[in-house]
């Protein structure tokens, strides 16, 4: 009986395998894919974007910081527009960063009373 019960639990082991291992060979990936995507799935990299995209999506923008409004809020511009994006003195990593230097911003569209900005993940200069 012991035997039974052992053979049986294989046979249903390799029954649930296989089948999975069918299913998943019959649907590829999605990440494999390698075209262009459209619809709300893509970052917006432009102010403009910016300004319209849903609080918490995550942004990157390249342009150039602008001025220092207050505390950790900078204007920021590209060809589309401007807009304010706060950067924590930790993300400048002791760099000094003009007005004509280009950068790239990540990070993601916020709310305060003033209005939507970009909160700074990551600062990169760009030459």
């Amino acid at each position: 009986m012991t035997e039974l019960r052992k053979f049986s639990r294989r046979s249903a082991l390799a029954a649930v395998v296989g089948i999975s291992s069918a299913f998943l060979l019959a649907y590829p990936a999605s990440a494999q894919f390698t075209g262009e995507t459209t619809g709300s799935s893509r970052t917006p990299t432009t102010v403009q974007q910016a300004k319209s995209a849903r609080i918490g999506r995550d942004v990157s923008l390249t342009g150039h910081i602008v001025k220092h409004l207050h505390r950790d809020h900078y204007l920021f511009r590209d060809n589309t527009g401007e807009m304010r994006v706060e950067i924590e003195p930790v993300k400048w990593r002791g760099r000094r960063i003009s007005p004509e230097m280009t950068v790239r911003l990540r990070g993601e569209v916020d709310r305060d009373f003033r209005g939507r900005y970009i909160s700074v993940e990551r600062m990169q200069v760009l030459k």
